[in-house]
């Protein structure tokens, strides 16, 4: 069983950064898909990034479009720990965050679907005022 323990929410005003971590409970980070989703109240749960690193020390990430040139995923494998940089915030990140794990898609690439994902944390909440 794989346990994800999300941490570095809070509150910041609009155009201010925070960063996330994931920690996890495996080193096996390397050979599956780390993913940040998010939730907002009333609303389903989006993707935001996701992050696999393949052979070598090739990384390969993807994003949403509403954070892309914002947000920043990365992983530090000695640490087992998966970190989201989030800068330039907008009263519209506002949301619980969570860390996914799950299996690398056919074509290399990490899915930002929900269902893709077998493993999450309990969530850090990120609250953004305007």
């Amino acid at each position: 069983q794989v346990q994800l323990v999300e941490s570095g929410g809070g509150s910041v005003q609009a155009g201010g950064s925070l960063r996330l971590s994931c920690a996890a409970s495996t080193n096996r980070l390397t050979t599956n898909c780390m993913a940040w989703f998010r939730q907002a109240p009333g609303k389903e749960r989006e993707g935001v990034a996701g992050i696999y690193r393949g052979a070598g020390s090739a990384v390969y990430a993807n994003y949403a479009d509403s954070v892309k040139g914002r947000f920043t995923i990365s992983q530090e494998n000695a640490k087992n720990t998966v970190y989201l940089q989030m800068n330039s915030l907008k009263p519209e990140d506002t949301a619980m965050y969570y860390c996914a794990r799950g299996p690398v898609g056919y074509d290399g690439s990490c899915s930002l679907m929900s269902d893709e994902y077998n493993y999450w944390g309990q969530g850090t909440q990120v609250t953004v005022s305007s």
